[in-house]
């Protein structure tokens, strides 16, 4: 008997935690980079959809912070704490953060794939978690799905396949 495996779907600007054997997912990552960040001996995986570098840019009275890449990453920390992975033994995977459109114009501000690729990274470096892998930039979407079992992400991208990392 073939038990189906739970898939926790992530939304835009949301992020949540899966304990093996399920899997979780997001899709639509344009310029958008989806973090994980996991914990391979508990089987313990948090994964953020994060679109846009800093929350300074907020508007809104109430903030988003799965949203930012400065607040998406330590709310993912400390949901997975709550749930058991023990600081020392995270580990980081991501993807996304594509150019998706040519601008002859606009300079830094409409660089928001790069800018979050960095801004991610500067993250992880600030909680001294180690990215062990990537896949960032280019000109396509991707779609990704993690198994905190077998610690891979695949990545479906739109017009280049899939791949494990």
């Amino acid at each position: 008997m073939n038990k189906l495996k739970e898939v926790v779907k992530v939304g835009i600007a949301d992020l949540n935690v899966v304990r093996a054997p399920g899997v979780i997912r997001t899709s639509g990552l344009g310029s958008c980079v989806g973090v994980v960040i996991y914990d391979q001996a508990k089987q313990i995986a948090g994964l953020a959809h994060v679109m846009l570098p800093d929350s300074s840019l907020s508007k809104g009275k109430t903030l988003n912070k799965a949203k930012y890449a400065d607040t998406a990453i330590k709310e993912l920390l400390d949901l997975l704490m709550k749930e058991g992975a023990k600081k020392y033994a995270l580990r980081a995977k991501m993807a996304g953060g594509a150019q998706m459109f040519q601008f002859s114009t606009g300079g830094d501000m409409m660089r928001i794939g790069p800018r979050n690729v960095e801004a991610v990274k500067k993250q992880l470096d600030i909680f001294r978690i180690p990215i062990v892998a990537e896949d960032v930039g280019g000109k396509n979407g991707r779609t990704i799905e993690f198994n905190p079992e077998t610690g891979m992400l695949n990545i479906r991208t739109v017009n280049k396949g899939v791949k494990d990392i």
